[in-house]
């Protein structure tokens, strides 16, 4: 993706980062914003990823961004100590080393429109959506989560089959809850970590909830109330980092359109990295609780 125009500054490409996803509608914990850079150094080339971590600081330097553009924060749990032998101090001094700045558009990006749970809800299927929990009722597109409907129902398998399609493969991939032939047509979403919102989500009346690192009680609690209304929502619990690596591409098409307006020129480069910290799974092709073992076992 590339403009032509004159060469952007880093405070040029913050303020319009900002415009896009304002800051103020971060969540109060987060750590979204500019971690470091110049702010009159220029800015050609922007690298998006999902995570600031040391492969895709490298993967910055090698491919001669001036900007690292992250979804997640560096430093959401802060840090007092940023030597270079340490995981987040690498990533630090490699960028700084290189004169390349980082900035995070994180829980800003989820809830503004045309944010990371627009584009999930969309790779559903749903071409018109509205926020799952609302910011407040005067910016009725904004908020975190989105929820929509299918054109025409379909099966909760070829939903799942559909999303893992669209997502970047991952150890992980795709686990559901629910039956394979049950038809969903209203659909729930939130990118990355969604646990927090099953009682929105049961609000709306969703067939499906679609969201990333569903621990296992929660996961299990809200399948226990399903069964006693009528079984809904069932689920999909995707990669963390796969459901918000859809995000990017249009996170850097709304960015390099907005510095355009401003007559800039800057180049968006999306990382060819997977950053999903799992690299591989191991499933046995027999489990020792299956009803076949347990029906040997009882022979003895």
């Amino acid at each position: 993706m590339s403009t032509t125009g004159t060469t952007a500054h880093l405070s040029d490409v913050v303020a319009a980062a900002h415009r896009l996803w304002p800051r103020e509608l971060a969540e109060s914990w987060d750590a979204s914003g500019l971690v470091c850079g110049r702010p009159d150094a220029p800015v050609r080339r922007i690298l998006w990823a999902v995570d600031p971590v040391q492969a895709v600081a490298a993967e910055a330097v090698r491919r001669d961004a001036q900007l690292l553009l992250t979804h997640h924060p560096l430093l959401l749990r802060g840090a007092h100590f940023l030597p270079a032998d340490t995981d987040k101090g690498a990533v630090v001094h490699e960028l700084v080393e290189h004169g390349i700045g980082l900035l995070a558009s994180h829980t800003n990006a989820d809830s503004y429109d045309r944010g990371v749970s627009d584009a999930l809800i969309r790779a559903c299927g749903v071409k018109a959506a509205r926020p799952l929990d609302p910011t407040d009722a005067e910016r009725g597109s904004t908020g975190i989560g989105r929820v929509g409907e299918l054109a025409e129902p379909v099966t909760l398998e070829a939903l799942a089959q559909r999303l893992a399609s669209a997502m970047r493969p991952t150890a992980g991939g795709v686990r559901v809850a629910g039956p394979r032939e049950g038809l969903v047509r209203r659909v729930a979403v939130c990118g990355g970590a969604g646990d927090s919102l099953f009682d929105a989500v049961r609000a709306v009346d969703a067939d499906v909830y679609v969201t990333a690192d569903l621990r296992h009680h929660p996961a299990s609690e809200a399948r226990e109330r399903a069964l006693l209304s009528g079984g809904r929502p069932n689920l999909i619990d995707c990669s963390h980092f796969a459901s918000e690596q859809l995000w990017l591409t249009e996170g850097a098409r709304g960015l390099e359109a907005e510095l355009a307006r401003e007559g800039f020129a800057v180049q968006m480069l999306l990382s060819e990295l997977n950053t999903d910290p799992w690299d591989f799974a191991v499933r046995p092709e027999r489990h020792p609780g299956s009803a076949s073992t347990n029906a040997e076992a009882a022979r003895y």
